[in-house]
């Protein structure tokens, strides 16, 4: 004969284990829609990066294909640290993805920033090819940002 077991029934009407169960489902659809996210900002930074180098060479030559290559880079730090935070994140509690985040945020702040000014008197480089590149890869990742979650099928509403 077997001891009883300790743990509390579950209320009439529940099945044991549904909590876990939807809970690490969303959290798969919720790393399913930052790599959507993800993959949709380095497809869309590979193409800057042609169209990039190919506009900055035709405006400004040598100085034009550095200022893309560095637009795409700096794009990336800047695009690309949100996502990779928030999926490496996605099964922690809320307080400790809120920390990572916001830490994410500050350093690559702290990064563009300081790559920005270690850039601002040096001259092999296009700044209106690197701004430009920079605001298109920016705005550019915030817009698919939203189209990945605006497409999400995640329940906020647990059962």
């Amino acid at each position: 004969m077997s001891a009883p077991d300790p743990r509390p029934a579950p209320p009439a009407g529940s099945t044991s284990g549904s909590t876990s169960s939807s809970a690490s489902g969303t959290a798969r659809e919720v790393e399913a829609v930052f790599r959507l996210a993800l993959r949709d900002v380095l497809v869309l930074l590979g193409v800057l990066a042609v169209v990039g180098l190919a506009v900055g060479w035709f405006a400004a030559g040598t100085a034009g294909v550095w200022g893309a290559l560095l637009g795409v880079g700096l794009a990336l730090v800047f695009s690309g640290t949100t996502i990779v935070s928030m999926l490496r994140t996605a099964h922690a509690t809320p307080q400790a993805m809120a920390g990572v985040v916001m830490g994410a945020w500050l350093v690559k702040v702290v990064v563009v920033v300081a790559a920005l000014a270690v850039l601002r008197g040096m001259d092999f480089y296009s700044r209106p090819v690197l701004a430009g590149v920079l605001a298109v890869g920016v705005i550019g990742s915030a817009l698919l940002d939203y189209r990945a979650v605006q497409r999400a099928r995640i329940p906020y509403v647990g059962a």
